[in-house]
């Protein structure tokens, strides 16, 4: 008689199961998902989310890198397409506001909502790495800027990278809150502009570099 399988079926799709999971984790936040709420949402007994994703802590990892790679990529593109340090920040920032504000998603970033109120040991501490992590990143991609001469000398890339931080943190929490795209799109247009024009000097450095090339 042949042994009866367990766990997940042969035709589980673990992309479609993680999509479900995200769009779980998303809309409900970390804490206040349950492993109940998640076999729901996914439509596969406990057994099952347990053999394809270990406990709930560890598929809220995968969740993350998932929602990071389908939905969120765009912010490396930017930084890493645009050629200057102005162009990046406001391309991230008009397809942030059309990323949060998407029909048929929950809106604002999975991973800001999911933090709130999160007080999981190991889940807290990772979701602040990757807020810091994009912080980081901003203060990398102004930095060059200034090394480049298309930012003032003086520019605080620190505080400035901490600025984009609570503008694309704030937008998440805008959109949470109703804020339509158009709505996001004119707080990305005062943020930037803030941001630092070329010093004369170092534009007409620059000038005289293209001059004499």
């Amino acid at each position: 008689m042949a042994t009866e399988r367990r766990g997940r079926p042969r035709s589980f799709d673990r992309d479609a199961a993680l999509e479900k999971a995200m769009r779980a984790f998303w809309e409900h936040g970390h804490e206040a998902t349950t492993v109940a709420e998640l076999t729901r949402a996914m439509d596969i007994g406990a057994p099952s989310l347990y053999a394809a994703f270990g406990d709930r802590k560890t598929l809220f990892g995968e969740v993350v890198r998932f929602y990071s790679a389908a939905h969120a990529s765009f912010g490396e593109r930017a930084c890493a397409e645009e050629p200057t340090a102005r162009a990046a920040p406001a391309r991230l920032l008009h397809e942030t506001a059309a990323a949060f504000t998407r029909p048929g998603l929950p809106h604002g970033c999975m991973v800001v909502h999911a933090a709130t109120n999160c007080t999981t040991p190991g889940i807290e501490e990772a979701l602040r790495d990757r807020r810091q992590a994009d912080i980081t990143a901003f203060e990398t991609r102004i930095r060059a800027g200034v090394a480049e001469g298309e930012l003032p000398s003086d520019t605080d890339a620190a505080a400035l990278a901490g600025y984009m931080g609570a503008v694309l943190q704030g937008m998440s929490q805008q959109a949470r809150d109703g804020a339509s795209r158009s709505d996001l799109e004119s707080l990305a247009d005062l943020a930037m502009a803030a941001w630092p024009a070329a010093a004369k000097a170092d534009t007409k450095r620059q000038q005289q570099t293209s001059s004499n090339a």
